[in-house]
């Protein structure tokens, strides 16, 4: 599983909150398409988002694993600035980037630099039990210290919705954006989750452990065994996530 965009930076945050997760998801890609044999079948995550005078800082890291090791790792990096007194609008900065091996070899693959610049829309419910955030960015991908030509748009929407006096949690984020390598010219990429949060049950309250899912819907995202990344998947996982 790897992301290439901003996923939740808005989904846990209060205004004088920090909010750290590690996720464990095993992803059931390989057993439901006989395309996806060689997709690795275990993910970590680890996100952080900090909001501050000025703004948030966000940032997460995917490593995906196959049974004799790590089979590759993604992060990305985002800082936002208010600019308006209900700090609901802010300028975005990010940038993307990693590398993915190829199974039972010793070949990496680094995935392409990307810069991305634009404008954020961040709303939330009094109590932060619901969230939502809307960016559109510029996006720049580079090759090694050179720009290569490669440029084009992102949109990002982000949502959070905590329900059932804090039991459940419905989260995700959408994506959107321009690559011209790509039938269609346009990639989109989905993870909605959702977590029942133990630390909601009566004499629980310090377990943070949340158990729950994660689906990627994803069009010109995945690519196959075939090194072909031109079709719709919808791609289960079952998760486990502990909040600091």
């Amino acid at each position: 599983m790897r992301r290439l965009l901003l996923t939740m930076a808005m989904m846990t945050a209060t205004a004088v909150m920090t909010a750290q997760n590690v996720q464990l998801h095993y992803d059931f890609g390989h057993t439901i398409d006989g395309e996806l044999s060689g997709r690795p079948n275990v993910t970590t995550t680890v996100e952080m988002f900090k909001p501050d005078a000025l703004g948030s800082t966000f940032m997460f890291t995917d490593i995906d694993y196959y049974a004799d090791g790590a089979a590759g790792a993604y992060w990305e990096i985002a800082r936002e600035f208010n600019f308006t007194k209900n700090k609901q609008w802010a300028a975005h900065v990010e940038y993307n980037g990693g590398a993915t091996t190829v199974e039972h070899t010793s070949i990496a693959t680094r995935i392409q630099h990307a810069l991305l610049a634009g404008v954020a829309w961040n709303w939330n419910s009094a109590d932060f039990s619901k969230t939502f955030s809307l960016q559109a960015m510029f996006k720049q991908y580079f090759k090694g210290q050179h720009r290569d030509g490669f440029s084009g748009f992102q949109a990002t929407a982000v949502w959070g919705d905590t329900f059932a006096h804090g039991l459940c949690t419905f989260s995700g984020f959408i994506d959107l954006w321009y690559d011209k390598d790509v039938r269609g010219k346009l990639i989109t990429l989905a993870e909605p989750q959702f977590w029942f949060n133990l630390n909601a049950i009566k004499g629980m309250e310090k377990v943070k452990l949340s158990l729950g899912t994660e689906v990627e819907i994803s069009n010109n995202f995945v690519y196959d065994d075939k090194g072909q990344n031109d079709k719709f998947y919808v791609i289960p996982t079952v998760a486990a996530k502990w909040t600091f």
